[in-house]
């Protein structure tokens, strides 16, 4: 099982970031701090603040906050409450980023998420795709 940074560094308060990117580096970070802030709503059973963080294609789906939460707890239980995580690799396509979380789940097996953000007409990301599968396991050391 490989090792993982928890990079679980995040401000206790629920300030959401929508603040526009300036760059492409700036909107790769807008992006972790959206994905670092969701995933603390969850550990945090803050079902409110995990959901403003869904794109309107994710509410349209799931049109209240209770429903997209036992949702994510039901069938995406690595993110809903993972023991800990690390950003991985980022690509930015135009109004869309795509981002690697590396995650250890509550079991402690380890998951790849890859998430995607789209950017809305005021200038924020918003999560739109969350895919999960199990990380592949490195060499033996």
């Amino acid at each position: 099982m490989r090792a993982m940074t928890v990079l679980l560094a995040l401000c206790s308060c629920v300030s959401l970031s929508v603040v526009p990117a300036a760059s492409p580096e700036d909107a790769i970070l807008a992006a972790r701090e959206i994905i670092g802030q969701q995933i603390q709503a969850f550990l945090n059973d803050d079902p409110a603040t995990a959901y403003a963080f869904a794109s309107p294609a994710i509410r349209e789906k799931f049109p209240t906050e209770a429903g997209f939460f036992d949702m994510v707890r039901r069938q995406y239980a690595p993110v809903y409450h993972p023991g800990n995580f690390a950003f991985g690799r980022a690509r930015q396509d135009g109004g869309m980023i795509l981002q690697e979380v590396l995650i250890s789940g509550p079991d402690g097996k380890d998951w790849t998420a890859l998430y995607q953000l789209l950017r809305q007409p005021d200038d924020s990301y918003r999560i739109n795709a969350m895919h999960l599968v199990p990380a592949a396991p490195g060499p033996d050391i």
